[in-house]
């Protein structure tokens, strides 16, 4: 029995580890919370940190594993580049996911390869004056982000120069680099583009985009993705194209890729992000649904080393989508209300990872969810107008903490 590497075991692993059982490998988890929910489905959990490559490498010669991944885990991805360059396991080149998994890397890239790509800066926790002194160079609205975090985790959209210093110092709380950029605003023509995607040897063989749906009261967190993206196939291709060059000159081989890309009133497609990892929020599960594609399993047969020629392009059947249940206050959670006729017709799964009497903190970026719809609808009309409508359909209902 070949034995597997799965790095993290919060709820959005959970899916990874069961179909690796299921495939017949001997999963090991590791991360550095025990009681995380997903090691209980394992063989066996080993408490180490995932962003400590050099002990997760130790980890896995005393396992003497045959592959690693971090599903759905931006913090694991690098590790998991690294400890499979060092194994001689099949992985994409651990520079090209570091350069992947670092926005400044990541900026600089693809302004030096003629992408198109926002005016964006990074700075260290050092540099934290020079980045006031430097800010006038920056057209408003701008972004204050971390290098090296996912789901919106230290973001700060700022509209004026008021609250610099608190936005630099929230970014440099969260990340384990100590480094963060100052980034322009590009002003998206019609919805952000999401979803997930999966290159074979190098070929972006499958991809499957979405609308992404944003947070009212912030618009930064998107917190549903809505199957397909609403452009046509054209606009579809175009973007395609782009992600590919991308990826050939990365020297990528065969991975899973979570995307976020905008396109401008002109046009041109910026991608903003290209992680080489599963998209969390349960995006694989509704590609599968949409498209009939099990993305899970491709992530654990690249990992193990098994072929994924196979892979093929299917474009979605059906309208389809995947929406984070959260909240704005803090609170004891009592229920999840659904209007009737939307939980009869609309929802096919609902994923919770807090339960009936759980005390629920105020959430302070994209991962502190409640759980995970998964919907259906019966066209396109009816998908766009409840998702961006869709505190009409749901509520969380909260009681306050005594």
């Amino acid at each position: 029995m070949k034995k597997l590497l799965i790095l993290g075991g919060m709820h959005i692993q959970i899916p990874a580890i069961k179909k690796a059982v299921e495939m017949g490998f001997y999963v090991i988890t590791a991360d550095y919370l025990p009681t995380n929910p997903g090691h209980k489905f394992a063989h066996e959990y080993h408490n180490v940190n995932i962003k400590d490559k050099d002990a997760i490498l130790e980890l896995s010669k005393k396992m003497k594993i045959d592959g690693i991944v971090s599903y759905a885990n931006e913090y694991g991805v690098a590790t998991a580049a690294y400890v499979s360059e060092e194994l001689g396991f099949p992985t994409s080149p651990y520079e090209s996911v570091e350069i992947l998994s670092n926005k400044d890397k990541f900026r600089s890239f693809l302004s030096n390869n003629g992408f198109n790509c926002p005016k964006a800066k990074s700075y260290t926790k050092e540099d934290i004056q020079k980045a006031l002194n430097e800010i006038t160079e920056f057209a408003l609205p701008v972004f204050i982000k971390p290098v090296d975090a996912a789901s919106c985790k230290g973001i700060t959209i700022l509209r004026d120069t008021s609250k610099y210093k608190k936005a630099i110092e929230n970014a440099l709380s969260i990340s384990k680099a100590k480094r963060f950029i100052i980034e322009e605003f590009v002003e998206k023509d019609g919805y952000q583009i999401g979803g997930d995607g999966f290159s074979v040897n190098g070929e972006l063989a499958f991809r499957c985009f979405s609308n992404q749906h944003f947070d009212a009261k912030t618009n930064i967190v998107p917190y549903g993705e809505s199957y397909p993206y609403i452009r046509s196939s054209e606009v579809h291709t175009k973007i395609h194209n782009e992600i590919q060059r991308l990826l050939k000159l990365l020297n990528m081989k065969s991975s899973a890729y979570n995307f976020e890309v905008r396109i401008n009133k002109n046009g041109d497609v910026f991608i903003m992000e290209a992680s080489p990892r599963s998209g969390g929020s349960y995006i694989p599960q509704v590609i599968k649904y949409a498209t009939g594609v099990d993305m899970v399993e491709y992530a654990i047969k690249a990992a193990i080393g098994i072929d994924c020629s196979d892979l093929k392009m299917i474009e979605p059947n059906g309208f389809w989508a995947e929406y984070d249940l959260h909240v704005y206050n803090s609170g004891i959670l009592q229920d999840i209300w659904f209007e009737e006729q939307f939980k009869k017709d609309n929802l096919v799964e609902l994923n919770m990872f807090s339960k009936i009497g759980d005390k629920i903190e105020i959430p302070v970026d994209g991962s502190d969810i409640l759980g995970v719809m998964i919907l259906k609808f019966a066209n396109q009309k009816e998908m766009i107008d409840k998702m961006d409508n869709i505190d009409k359909w749901y509520k969380v209902i909260l009681d306050d903490v005594k």
